[in-house]
Parts: C-alpha cells; sequence; structure tokens
C-alpha cells in the first residue's frame, strides 16, 4: 500500500477482554479519529472465535460513523464514498498476549539482555533461567515443564566465548521437552541468539525436538547489545505459530494489510517514534487489569517491562500485599479503615469490571494505582540499566564474579514528557486526579510535561506508524495524546513551611513553601517562558540554588508546582499527614466538596 492511497483507515485492538476498533479519515488534507466502537473479546469459551468480537466493534464503528464496512463479514475495499475503507490493521494481546521463557548464561548480563529483547518485542517474560540463578538442574527442567509458554529465548555467550555451558543450557531445554500454550500439534518455537560459535551444537540439541529458528547474538561482546533481529524474529513467530493456534486468528491475518502486532510492541513503537521526531525522554505507562507496562526512551534508548502482577482488577490484591496498608492509606485523606479497605480490594479483584461508585472508593483505587505505578516504575529501573559486566574478561567464570550492576539510564531530570494510559489513568473523572498519581508514582524532577492517552488507542496508532506513520502523528497529536500540563519539582530535601522555589510565569509571581502543591493555570495549547528560582540547596535542572528559564506547556489542568521536594516524603503520622494529603488535593481541586 502507497501512504497516499490510504484515506480511510480501520484498526483493531483485541485486548484480553475488550476489542478496541477505531475508524480514521483525511478531512481537509488531516487524518483526524472519526469513531470508536467496542465488544467484548472472543477468544474464549464458548465462542472461542476472535473474529466475532472484532465484527462486533467494527458493527459498532460502522452505526456511530454512519460508514458502511462490512459485508456479511467481509471488509469492504477500497474506501468509494461512504462505504469501505482502503486499510485495515490490528494488535492484538488476547488470549493472555505473548509469553516467553528466557533461557541465558550469566542472570544480569545475557539473561538480562535476553529479557529486554522479549520485553521489547511486546512479550510477557514468564521466568528468566541462568546458570546463576541459584536453581539446580533438575528445577530448571521441572520449571520448563510447568511453564507453557508461547516460546522459548535462548542466549548466551559473546562471539567467540564460552560454547560448553551454552549448550547445556540448551540440553536442559531439551530434557525438559517444554509443550507450546496454545495447540498441542505443533512445535514449541525455539529462538536461539547467542554465541554463534554454538550455532551448530544447538542445531543438534534442539532442532529436531522443537521449531527451531536461530537469529544474530544478541550480546555479540561484552560491551555491546544486539536486541534488534531477536525482537524481530520473536513478532514474527508470534504471527506465524502463536496467533495461528489462538481460535479465530487464522481467519483474522487475511483480512488485515500488515502483520498483527502484539500490543505491547505496538504502544512501544509508538513511544518511541514520538521520542525520536521530537527528540525528547519520554516515560510510558499502561496500567491495567492485570498487569501495568513501563515504557521509556532515554538518549535514544528503548526499554519496556511488564509487571505481570500489579495491576488494577486481577491482581489488584497483589499490589496491596507487595506494597502493604501502609503505603496505600498514605495517599487517603480521610480516616481509612484497614479492614475495609481488604474488602473493596478483595470485591475488585472478583468483579474486575466494576467502578466505584462512592467519592470514598475512588480515593481508594486511585491511592492503589498510585502504588501499582510505583512498584512497576521501581521494576523497571532495574531492568533498564546500561550492560552489565563489560568491565570483565570474556572468560565465563569471570562473568560469574561480575560485581557490576549497572547504572540504571533512568535520569528522572532530563525527562521531558510522561504518557499515561490504561482506565484509571484515561477515565479518571478529573484530569488533575491522572496528572497527580502520575506525579506522585514516578516523582518527576525538574520541568516534565504531562499527558494521557484520551481512550486508548496507542496500540492502533503503533501498528499505523509502521504503514502510514504521517496519519499516525497527526492522530496521535490532535485526537489521541490529551496534555495535562508541566510539572515543575526541585529536587532536594525541604523544610515544611519554608520557601523552596518563586516562580515568575505570564508576569505572575508564585512562592512555593515546603510541602505545598500549587496550580497555575496555562491552557492547553499555550506555551509560556517560566523562570524559576529555586532555594539554596535544591535544583530545578541548572544545579543547586541556580536559577532557570524554561518554556513550560499548558494543558487541561496547568503548571504544577511541586514543593515538596524529592525525594518525596509523606509523613508516618496519620494526624500529621491527612491535613497535609487534604491541602494538596485541594490545590488541584481533585475532588468536590464532601458535604
Amino acid at each position: 500500500m502507497r501512504p497516499d492511497d490510504i484515506k480511510v483507515i480501520l484498526a483493531t485492538d483485541c485486548g484480553s477482554t475488550t476489542t478496541k476498533a477505531i475508524l480514521i479519515e483525511k478531512v481537509d488534507g488531516e487524518y483526524r479519529l472519526r469513531a470508536r466502537g467496542e465488544a467484548p473479546t472472543t477468544v474464549e469459551a464458548p465462542i472461542e472465535d476472535v473474529t466475532r468480537g472484532v465484527l462486533n466493534a467494527i458493527a459498532e464503528v460502522e452505526e456511530l460513523s454512519g460508514r458502511r464496512i462490512l459485508d456479511g463479514e467481509n471488509i469492504l475495499r477500497p474506501a468509494q464514498g461512504n462505504q469501505g475503507v482502503d486499510a485495515y490493521l490490528s494488535t492484538s494481546s488476547a488470549g493472555g498476549g505473548l509469553q516467553v521463557t528466557v533461557v541465558g548464561l550469566v542472570r544480569r548480563m545475557t539473561a538480562e539482555s535476553a529479557e529486554r529483547a522479549a520485553l521489547g518485542a511486546g512479550a510477557i517474560v514468564m521466568d528468566v533461567l541462568a546458570l546463576d540463578d541459584g536453581r539446580l538442574p533438575h528445577e530448571r527442567i521441572a520449571q520448563l515443564r510447568q511453564f507453557r509458554p508461547d516460546m522459548i529465548l535462548v542466549s548466551g555467550g559473546v562471539d567467540g566465548g564460552e560454547v560448553r555451558k551454552v549448550v547445556e543450557m540448551a540440553e536442559l531445554v531439551a530434557a525438559a521437552s517444554p509443550r507450546a500454550r496454545l495447540g498441542a500439534r505443533y512445535e514449541l518455537p525455539v529462538i536461539y541468539a547467542g554465541n554463534v560459535d554454538a550455532r551448530e551444537p544447538i542445531q543438534h540439541e534442539l532442532g529436531t525436538k522443537t521449531a527451531l529458528s536461530i537469529t544474530d547474538n544478541l550480546r555479540p561482546t561484552m560491551d555491546s547489545e544486539n536486541l534488534g533481529p531477536a525482537r524481530a524474529m520473536i513478532q514474527d513467530l508470534f504471527l506465524e505459530h502463536v496467533m495461528a493456534q489462538a481460535p479465530g486468528y487464522d481467519r483474522l491475518i487475511p483480512w488485515t494489510d500488515a502483520e498483527i502486532m502484539p500490543t505491547p510492541a505496538a504502544v512501544g513503537f509508538l513511544i518511541e517514534m514520538v521520542a525520536r521526531e521530537r527528540e525528547i525522554n519520554v516515560l510510558g505507562v499502561d496500567i491495567g487489569g492485570a498487569t501495568t507496562d513501563v515504557f521509556s526512551v532515554f538518549e535514544g534508548v528503548f526499554n519496556r517491562t511488564v509487571s505481570a502482577n500489579l495491576g488494577m482488577s486481577y491482581s489488584v490484591s497483589n499490589v496491596l500485599a507487595e506494597t502493604g496498608i501502609d503505603n496505600v492509606v498514605r495517599w487517603v485523606s480521610v480516616e481509612t479503615d484497614a479492614e475495609d479497605l481488604g474488602r473493596q480490594v478483595r470485591n475488585k479483584m472478583i468483579r474486575p469490571t466494576t467502578v466505584p461508585q462512592l467519592l470514598y472508593g475512588l480515593r481508594i483505587e486511585q491511592a492503589l494505582a498510585r502504588e501499582a505505578l510505583r512498584l512497576a516504575f521501581d521494576q523497571h529501573k532495574l531492568l533498564a540499566t546500561g550492560l552489565k559486566g563489560v568491565q570483565q574478561q570474556r572468560d565465563i567464570s569471570d562473568a560469574f564474579r561480575a560485581t557490576s550492576t549497572g547504572q540504571t539510564l533512568v535520569n528522572m531530570m532530563s525527562l521531558d514528557l510522561i504518557i499515561g494510559s490504561g482506565g484509571v489513568l484515561s477515565h479518571a473523572p478529573r484530569r488533575s486526579q491522572a496528572a497527580l498519581m502520575m506525579i506522585d508514582a514516578f516523582a518527576p524532577e525538574g520541568v516534565t510535561q504531562l499527558a494521557v492517552d484520551s481512550i486508548f488507542m496507542m496500540p492502533q496508532l503503533g501498528v499505523l506508524a509502521q504503514v502510514h506513520p504521517d496519519a499516525s502523528h497527526q492522530v496521535f497529536d490532535r485526537d489521541c495524546l490529551i496534555p495535562l500540563g508541566t510539572c515543575i519539582a526541585p529536587v532536594g530535601p525541604v523544610q515544611q513551611g519554608r520557601d523552596c522555589m518563586k516562580v515568575t510565569l505570564k508576569g505572575r509571581e508564585v512562592t512555593v513553601r515546603g510541602g505545598e502543591l500549587a496550580l497555575v493555570l496555562l491552557a492547553e495549547g499555550e506555551s509560556a517562558e517560566a523562570c524559576i528560582e529555586p532555594a539554596r540547596g535544591l535544583d530545578v535542572g541548572a544545579g543547586r540554588g541556580r536559577e532557570l528559564t524554561a518554556t513550560v506547556q499548558g494543558g487541561v489542568v496547568g503548571v504544577i508546582l511541586d514543593g515538596r521536594g524529592r525525594p518525596l516524603k509523606l509523613s508516618t503520622e496519620a494526624a500529621t499527614r491527612r491535613p497535609q494529603t487534604k491541602s494538596w488535593e485541594d490545590a488541584l481541586s481533585l475532588y468536590p466538596a464532601e458535604s
């Protein structure tokens, strides 16, 4: 397809519970979102045919747009007048998405590189097996047999380095003879992306027992990574093997005009595109019912992590268990009963589609969201690191003794933009609630823009970006991304009640004291020059105590001045903490006044 020939675009995202369809049309030389529909995903029993949900979602788009798209179960193409479309694209995470088990040599070196490759391809990493993971061989075999992944990624050794131990890990895979999650009648796809010298013995061990594919070494030297070929092969095999086995996908694949992408991979591709085109550092998050995905691009390096046990419905109990009740209630400005909180969490887990009916329940849900986001971000920072072991010799025994832990690539002071997505952020009753949830969870430093995905169309725009980048970019800017505003936050310890910064914006001078939040209204699409004077010992990006002049962007919330210091600390005493938390809510008009 030539981009110039594409005027009307239909795109779907087949999620685990909901299939979402969007219709994009070129109007007056610009691509704009025309309509959006959704329907329950039908990949599971009793229907077990993903195309039913797709057709239902498209039918809703037809009704809302007035455009005839379907002729029975056929998508009309090309567009003519008020019927048909020029292109149909899709992403998918239905049926649990893409699930991968990673096998490597050193957990914090080649195995971690393989984990990054799998995550970047849109996978959920079920487990990482390595020679230094503390498990005995029979325990690793048992684990491989217990899991039923969609594929296995085997890595290990730099080119020209260790061969014997790489083959030993492959022997464990062969001995386990793991079965695929979907379909018992096809061989499990295995990708080998390790030392090129080990390819022949790897072929001997796994070639007849699995659907083995071999690609470039993802860690060719100690001080370099080459994740692209492995990521591309994972996505190719996802379409060829995994999607072909899922119920109904064999019928959906021929409908599309480009390969179906895993939903997280499409979102990651879009965030990479935004960072590259705008030449900025970006942090993105998608918080769902079962998982929370975090994406980042710092200095051109893309990373993605998925926290499979942190979500707002199916795994909300895991959030509470991992963070603890005290960390949740610290964000709530009203008295909270621990037993009642536990009941609400359990009810949400067993009734995942419910939404809070009372203001108290909304406060609890958004407090849980802060902790889920914070925990997922902590995990992301651990994986988004520089290469480990680069100072070590190539001998594998030396690599096991490597003490380098790698430094995180996440630099909050250099972060330009945070994009939030997922129901609790995109559908928050007030946009200021989404803004403060992200500020509290991620603690941005210096000057940082905030935005949310309005209706979670980033997956569809991600796959569209590979076919028609201009259309994807235009819809992303005009219909998808909602600018919330800008956060200005000095780094360092603040003294409560003492002046921590003075900000001059649009002729108005605002002084913020330690522990306070303040809001300066600046409309969406408006920008202004801000002169920021931090107190002695505090840094907003120019150095401690040094003044910074920066251009800040407005939004539906405005410019948020955060005088709470970094790292962000809340009082452990409820009598002190609650009034302070209430003052933050009032500063941003977070909730309506309670009678």
